[in-house]
């Protein structure tokens, strides 16, 4: 008897459109992903959460016990709530709307930590170079729209801190500042006094000067570094950080 004939292999050409099908979707997710609608304090939860179940030996699947569900409230319960992370969630998108072409021109970003949304005045355009005081010509649109920004609902039930920087130039021996502290921290209180003039409740703002002890680059001799130390920072802060 002949020996029987081997079948032959299946083809594997499928697995090239598969593989094209995959990456498609994923290039199609991406595009719909859009950054600035996560919800930090959400998202904070539930990594918590598969963190808990990661550690969490169980029977019979990866459900957590009812001991672990009471731990995972109180651990929720620790973060900010859900409704003041919703409102930050809020005020970025504000921001990211209002500040829109001052962001196009270089003048103010935005960014966030777990202090909370901070909005960043590059002060080269908002003040000359050793100087606190506001350059209004330059900037007025600018500052007109920061001051709509914290009169706006989004961000009416935060509180605020206003932070000074400086680059690490020694201050000029005529100037009427002793130092990069009074020069940051005169910086944070003349934009806060404008606020205050259009209508920016004060009272929910707190100031601190910085000098030159936080800058953004280590290399922080190099011109291009030294602008961006020049800055101020106002800070939308979270529940963690009145």
């Amino acid at each position: 008897m002949g020996k029987a004939k081997e079948p032959e292999k299946p083809s594997s050409a499928w697995q090239g459109t598969y593989g094209d099908m995959i990456t498609l979707m994923l290039c199609f997710f991406v595009m719909m992903y859009d950054p600035s609608e996560v919800d930090v304090t959400q998202l904070a939860t539930i990594t918590q959460s598969l963190q808990m179940q990661e550690t969490e030996t169980v029977s019979g699947g990866l459900s957590l016990s009812a001991g672990r569900l009471s731990d995972l409230g109180n651990n929720i319960n620790s973060l900010p709530s859900l409704e003041k992370g919703k409102s930050l969630g809020l005020a970025k998108k504000k921001a990211v709307s209002l500040f829109a072409p001052d962001k196009k021109t270089n003048k103010i970003t935005w960014t966030s930590d777990e202090r909370g949304l901070i909005i960043t005045l590059l002060s080269d355009n908002f003040f000359e170079e050793g100087s606190a005081e506001l350059n209004i010509n330059e900037t007025r649109e600018s500052l007109l729209r920061l001051a709509e920004f914290f009169t706006s609902p989004e961000v009416k039930d935060f509180n605020y801190r206003i932070e000074g920087h400086t680059d690490s130039t020694p201050v000029p021996a005529s100037s009427i500042y002793p130092s990069n502290w009074e020069l940051s921290t005169a910086r944070a209180a003349n934009v806060l006094h404008f606020l205050a003039d259009y209508g920016v409740n004060e009272n929910k703002f707190s100031l601190a000067g910085y000098a030159d002890t936080k800058p953004k680059f280590k290399d922080s001799d190099l011109p291009e570094a030294k602008a961006y130390d020049r800055r101020v920072d106002i800070i939308i802060l979270d529940e963690g950080h009145f």
